[in-house]
C-alpha cells in the first residue's frame, strides 16, 4: 500500500452519509452485509438498464463481498449507501477511491420511482465532495446519461464543471436483450490548485480550441 493512499473509515462515512442534504424524511446509511440481497433485488427491479456495463458490478454478490465497506471491513475502496425512508430501502448510491490517481468516481445512484424527490443525486454528489476533502484527493467526477437530464442538473447544480461528452463509453439495456453504448456527460470537480498548466505549443490547433473553451477562465 502506497504511504499516500487513504481510506475512510465506516465512522467518516456514516458521518458524511448523515449530513448530506436529503430531502426531510429520507436518510442515508452505510451498507450492511445483510442487506447485499435486497440492494440487488431492488436494482432490479428499478434500473436494470445498467445491469450491463460499468455498474454491472452492482448486480453481482462477489463485488460487495470483495471489494465494498462494511462495518467490520476498513481499507475498501467501493463504498454504498443505502437510501432509507419509513418505507425501508427506497434507494442506493456508490463511489469509488482510485488511490493512485487520488481521485472518486461518484457513481451509481438510484431511487425507486415513487422516491425519486429524495434529491438523492445531489446528496450524493455532496457526500463524495465531503469525501474527497476529507482524505486530500485531488479530483472527482461522474458520468450523467443522455437519455434524461437528471443527473446533468444535479451534477450542473453542485457547479461540477462538464469537461466532455463520451461517446459509447458505457453499455446500457436498452429494451429487453437489446444493448448498446450510449453518450454520456462527463463531468468533474477540482479540489486545490496544483494543475499543471499545459502549454500552449504542446497542444494541437483542434485540443488548443477545445481546452480554451472548456478553461477559459
Amino acid at each position: 500500500m502506497s504511504p499516500e493512499d487513504s481510506y475512510p473509515t465506516a465512522a467518516d462515512v456514516s458521518s458524511f452519509a448523515a449530513a448530506a442534504p436529503l430531502t426531510a424524511g429520507y436518510r442515508f446509511e452505510l451498507l450492511r452485509r445483510d442487506e447485499i440481497g435486497a440492494v440487488i433485488d431492488v436494482l432490479h427491479a428499478w434500473y436494470r438498464d445498467v445491469s450491463v456495463g460499468s455498474a454491472a458490478c452492482h448486480f453481482a454478490e462477489c463485488y460487495y463481498e470483495n471489494e465494498v465497506l462494511f462495518e467490520d471491513s476498513p481499507q475498501r475502496d467501493a463504498i454504498v449507501l443505502t437510501l432509507k425512508s419509513d418505507a425501508g430501502l427506497v434507494g442506493m448510491f456508490s463511489c469509488k477511491l482510485d488511490q493512485p490517481t487520488r481521485s472518486i468516481y461518484a457513481g451509481l445512484g438510484v431511487a425507486a420511482a415513487e422516491h425519486r424527490g429524495a434529491s438523492i443525486a445531489h446528496a450524493g454528489i455532496v457526500f463524495v465532495e465531503a469525501l474527497a476533502l476529507h482524505l486530500g484527493m485531488g479530483f472527482a467526477y461522474g458520468m450523467a446519461t443522455l437519455k434524461h437530464p437528471y443527473a446533468q442538473l444535479a451534477f450542473e447544480r453542485a457547479g461540477w464543471r462538464l469537461v466532455g461528452i463520451a461517446p459509447g463509453y458505457d453499455r446500457e439495456l436498452i429494451a429487453p436483450q437489446v444493448v448498446k453504448r450510449v453518450y454520456e456527460a462527463v463531468y468533474a470537480q477540482v479540489f486545490g490548485d496544483d494543475l499543471l498548466r499545459p502549454l500552449v505549443h504542446n497542444m494541437t490547433p483542434r485540443t488548443q480550441a477545445l481546452f480554451s473553451s472548456l478553461f477559459a477562465a
